[in-house]
């Protein structure tokens, strides 16, 4: 199974839930990480969802030690570039960590797609 984390800033939510409706059927078969309000956001849509704390409250630098340890396989983290984020170290942290352990990190719709269906891909190569 697929471990994904799933971290949007606040003005980026409504662009996370979008994308992860989009992506539902490649979603509902992998074990959801979330921060905090993400995870709500994304459990009303009907996923399950392992939720952490609020990325300012730590959230962001827990699912840097998941993926640390080998629990996290893709990071998908919709960053707003144009606000002021109190968390930016544990962001900063958390995009280096991916670098160091060699785990996909997409920023943006555009990338998590790719990287999704890059996936999709390679899985189903590998039935064949």
């Amino acid at each position: 199974m697929i471990n994904i984390a799933l971290i949007a800033h606040d003005g980026k939510k409504p662009e996370m839930v979008s994308f992860v409706m989009r992506n539902k059927d490649f979603l509902i078969k992998t074990k959801i990480y979330a921060t905090g309000t993400t995870g709500s956001h994304i459990e009303k849509e009907g996923f399950k969802v392992e939720k952490l704390l609020s990325g300012p409250k730590g959230g962001d630098a827990q699912i840097a030690a998941l993926l640390a340890t080998g629990d996290v396989d893709i990071v998908i983290f919709f960053r707003d570039p144009l606000d002021k984020h109190p968390h930016e170290p544990d962001v900063q942290m958390l995009m280096r960590l991916c670098d160091v352990h060699n785990i996909p990190l997409a920023t943006n719709p555009a990338s998590g797609n790719f990287i999704l269906q890059g996936i999709a891909l390679h899985l189903q190569s590998e039935k064949v």
